[in-house]
């Protein structure tokens, strides 16, 4: 019979994964808002292109985000100004919009993809090991 850890050092531990985390979202979000830069864009547009792989809501949009409808709402609003996206009418809800890219929304957001590939801060692990993060966190993250 294995002995469980002892809880301090079981706290230990998860703070330094903690640590390491929160360590891989900082990269992570100073790539994006390097990469965005170079195309004009904010961290927040940016990762609104990178999540708007088809027609969507606002809602989904905003979940795809982790932020407020609201937010992605001001989001929006300046990619649309700046002719990226556009809302039309949903064809089954008259109160909701689709959020769809133009042409030139989808022409930035596979510039964008591609700075965004390189140099990334999981470049350094090989598909089944970004496969196996991917898992782990999914389920951290998930609970189950």
């Amino acid at each position: 019979m294995t002995k469980s850890p002892e809880p301090q050092s079981q706290a230990v531990a998860e703070r330094q994964l903690c640590g390491l985390v929160d360590g891989l979202a900082q990269r992570i979000a100073e790539h994006v808002r390097t990469r965005a830069a170079a195309l004009g864009l904010t961290a927040a547009q940016a990762t609104a292109l990178r999540e708007m792989s088809g027609p969507m809501t606002m809602r989904e949009l905003a979940e795809r985000m982790n932020c407020e409808p609201s937010n992605a709402t001001f989001v929006v609003d300046r990619l649309e100004k700046n002719g990226l996206v556009e809302r039309r009418p949903h064809p089954t809800d008259r109160r909701a919009r689709l959020l769809l890219l133009t042409d030139e929304g989808a022409a930035q957001r596979a510039r964008l993809l591609d700075l965004l590939h390189v140099d990334s801060p999981v470049a350094c692990l090989d598909p089944e090991e970004q496969r196996v993060l991917r898992d782990l966190l999914e389920r951290a993250v998930t609970g189950s």
